[in-house]
């Protein structure tokens, strides 16, 4: 199929935007079509600006185009006005890089990175000419990969995806590519391929599974039906991330983006066990890069981009062993480049003082805190295992040390949550002002800012959660009200909060099976699309495809899982047990904290993969 590029460019002085659809950025791979045997369209199911954020993605774009014989290009979701005018001239959704329909490539790989971006994967497949349903794709069709933290419940996706792999993707991508390579010259049907691909550790293929249901919806069992089908897919594990493949040089866009920096993943996974974090678990055990390391892609990456920023980017960057040295090494390096360096996801308990002195030699940016909840008692359920004399400690030093905005992230609908935790939350907000004004006039920053930021808890798979009811949306609309009641009246506060409605469809598919197919197909069909964007987002469709398909919503989000209930994420192993999950649930509900790993072992279960876990022998406390 080949693109009039001329009726391409006249379509991109129509749109909004029109870089998001331009390619040839700094540092985009172009190689040639036909010098290459495996061509791979990375998909991001969202538009360019979130997609060109996404470490995942130019981790991966970088490794595929590495091997000298592979080709990977990019794909992002359009806008509406240029879905409306691809429809109107009959243009298919195409690379950035060389302009190609989706439909043209070997194999597409989606990353599942929020629930509530599923309608734009089937949006994507069907603009670029690809059929949607797995068990209709002709032999010529591409094959359809996923993975992300999502595809750990990939079975909301199973009648549209072939394949799925789980955990570290860096050394499973190409076990998949040189598969399907493979695949491609044989001559052997689609069927041949899946089988080939379920027998690569870490790939889960759906339709290589029977799944049967109970009369009262919840499901009976999930077995193989083929013998290259394993019990239990096993996530994968990269065990050095030194050795790991990380690109020197990223696509730098023409249009602002999200996270419009380089992104310094310094490592992987967290010791903490909070037990409302999927990604605590999905990311287990913890991995470091080295000092050393970090360097140097550090210098090779600002070299080859131009960013004068810096984000240290992992679960709890605070807890990185070398922190200080790490920002007093790249603050040496890089200080005549006026390159300033963040730090995300920083822990309230994390010593950080000195770091945070550093970071911002040459300009102050917000910083933000995660306090979770209002009262000790609940941060004791969900074991975030800091206590509001640690917020008031940091927020303190931010003051004196020239900040003046700080943002809180909050949940609601937490279990065992009460009004006085409501209340709480509103009272921390309060105290951090109060932190502010206790520093001399003279000595701190103009403009305070407090916000306060309040989102909907969902419950998630492998996690002590996963058995948890989610509060309605009437009750957590009657929740948001109360803070807001609290917090109106304290100065220099202000107070945002996130749609129940998204929430709650995000608890359906973040905890559902298969026959969720049926409903995303449906409110797709129905113009469900860009759903996590409220200015799209259509909540009576999506209610119209749950009624249409015959199933309810609150089944999959608002009901209390028994003990033994077969999940459908149950196929499987994250590497924590369930067993462990259980212990842990039973302890939230005692307000129980669980030390970090660090003091100990707590038999996660991680202990399983052999020498992955550094903190594995150590004896528990």
């Amino acid at each position: 199929m080949q693109m009039d590029s001329e009726r391409i460019e006249a379509m991109l002085e129509k749109v909004q935007k029109a870089p998001r659809y331009m390619g040839g950025e700094m540092n985009a791979v172009i190689k040639p079509w036909d010098q290459t045997a495996l061509h791979y369209g990375f998909c991001f199911p969202d538009t360019y600006e979130i997609g060109m954020s996404h470490l995942g993605m130019k981790i991966l774009y970088g490794l595929v185009n590495a091997q000298p014989d592979w080709l990977c290009e990019r794909f992002f979701m359009p806008w509406t006005d240029m879905i409306a005018l691809m429809k109107e001239e009959g243009i298919p959704l195409f690379s950035l890089e060389s302009r190609k329909a989706l439909c043209q490539f070997d194999m597409i790989g989606f990353t599942l990175q929020y629930e509530m971006s599923y309608t734009n994967i089937l949006a994507m497949m069907d603009l670029g000419g690809v059929t949607l349903k797995c068990a209709e794709r002709k032999r010529d069709e591409p094959i359809v990969v996923a993975g992300g933290p999502c595809a750990f419940n990939p079975e909301p996706l199973a009648d549209f995806v072939d394949a799925f792999m789980i955990g570290d993707g860096e050394e499973v991508t190409l076990d998949v590519c040189r598969t399907i390579q493979a695949w491609k010259t044989s001559g052997q049907d689609r069927q041949a391929c899946l089988k080939a691909l379920a027998e690569i550790e870490g790939v889960y293929v759906p339709s290589l599974y029977d799944v049967t249901y109970h009369e009262d919806g919840t499901i009976a069992a999930m077995r193989p039906n083929c013998p290259q089908a394993p019990e239990k897919v096993r996530k994968c594990i990269v065990t050095d991330l030194n050795s790991a493949y990380y690109p020197e040089k990223i696509p730098v866009p023409f249009t602002e983006i999200v996270h419009d920096r380089i992104m310094l993943e310094i490592m992987r996974g967290c010791t903490r066990g909070c037990r409302f974090c999927q990604a605590g678990i999905l990311y287990r055990p913890v991995r470091e890069r080295s000092l050393d390391r970090l360097l140097d892609l550090a210098c090779e990456l600002e070299e080859s981009t131009g960013y004068e920023d810096i984000s240290l980017s992992s679960l709890s960057s605070g807890d990185y062993t070398c922190l200080a040295d790490l920002i007093r090494g790249l603050m040496k390096k890089l200080q005549d480049r006026r390159v300033s360096v963040s730090l995300p996801s920083l822990r309230i308990d994390s010593v950080l003082k000195e770091s945070l002195e550093e970071t911002q030699k040459e300009r102050k940016t917000s910083l933000t805190f995660a306090p979770e909840a209002g009262t000790q008692r609940l941060r004791d359920v969900i074991n975030k295992g800091v206590t509001e004399e640690d917020l008031m400690d940091k927020a303190r030093d931010a003051f004196e040390g020239g900040w003046s905005s700080v943002k809180l992230y909050t949940m609601i609908g937490l279990p065992t949550e009460t009004e006085e935790d409501l209340a709480g939350i509103a009272d921390l907000g309060a105290k951090v002002t109060a932190c502010y004004f206790r520093v001399p006039r003279e000595k701190r920053a103009k403009g305070l800012r407090v916000v306060v930021s309040a989102s909907s808890f969902v419950p998630k798979p492998f996690t002590p959660f996963q058995w948890c009811a989610q509060d309605t949306q009437s009750l957590l609309r009657e929740k948001q009200e109360i803070i807001k009641a609290h917090i109106r009246n304290i100065k220099g506060v202000t107070f945002n909060y996130h749609e129940s409605r998204t929430s709650f469809l995000e608890a359906c598919f973040s905890r559902g099976d298969r026959r969720l197919g049926s409903v995303l197909l449906y409110a797709y069909q129905h113009g469900c699309m860009l759903d996590s964007w409220s200015e799209c987002f259509q909540y009576d469709v999506w209610m119209q495809a749950f009624e249409a398909c015959g199933l309810d919503p609150a089944f999959y989000a608002n009901r209390v899982r028994g003990r033994d209930e077969v999940f459908p994420w149950d196929v499987i192993d994250a590497g924590v047990t369930r067993a462990f999950l259980w212990h842990e649930w039973e302890k939230a509900r005692r307000a129980e904290v669980t030390p970090d790993c660090r003091q100990g072992c707590q038999g996660c279960g991680i202990q399983r993969y052999p020498g992955v876990c550094q903190y594995a022998n150590r004896r528990r406390v």
